[in-house]
């Protein structure tokens, strides 16, 4: 099952190193992480997306939880979240009409083209991991250069 934690942490030297490690001594993989300073810069918010049953999740979850740095650990459902990541492709261009393909493509997506040159575009993408990775599969053919990701940020809803 795919899983969304959010996990608020004092900020401050090592917090980083700390939840990974736990993950990493816990044998559970980590397929995303995003950090950044909340509107009190005394904290930041952690977001990691990961894979594993329900008891490995919770298991996360709970030995979070007890770390001193942690102040707020949440499991996120994304059916009450507003989740999104950042992503750049650079894609090849074979010859004139690509270019036009290409930016149809990142239109329908709600990218934005940037660095169009001779031999290849740049496309920005703000989606949904599985938008993104539909994007990809489209623009396979064409030849993908470079792909850089910013991992998922989440909120989750008012009233959720």
């Amino acid at each position: 099952m795919w899983s969304i934690l959010s996990i608020l942490v004092e900020n401050k030297p090592g917090i980083l190193f700390k939840i990974t490690h736990l993950f990493r001594s816990r044998n559970f993989n980590i397929d995303s992480i995003s950090v950044g300073i909340t509107e009190n810069p005394d904290y930041s918010r952690m977001t990691i997306t990961t894979y594993g049953d329900q008891h490995q999740v919770e298991q996360i979850v709970k030995q979070l939880d007890k770390m001193i740095d942690t102040l707020d650990v949440q499991l996120l459902d994304e059916h009450k979240t507003v989740f999104r990541e950042l992503s750049i492709f650079k894609i090849k261009l074979s010859n004139a009409n690509d270019s036009m393909k290409i930016n149809e493509l990142a239109n329908a997506y709600g990218g934005k083209v940037h660095d169009v040159k001779k031999e290849s575009i740049m496309v920005e993408l703000t989606a949904t991991p599985d938008q993104i990775k539909a994007f990809e599969e489209l623009a396979k053919p064409f030849g993908i250069l470079d792909v850089a990701r910013t991992g998922v940020a989440a909120l989750q809803r008012s009233g959720a």
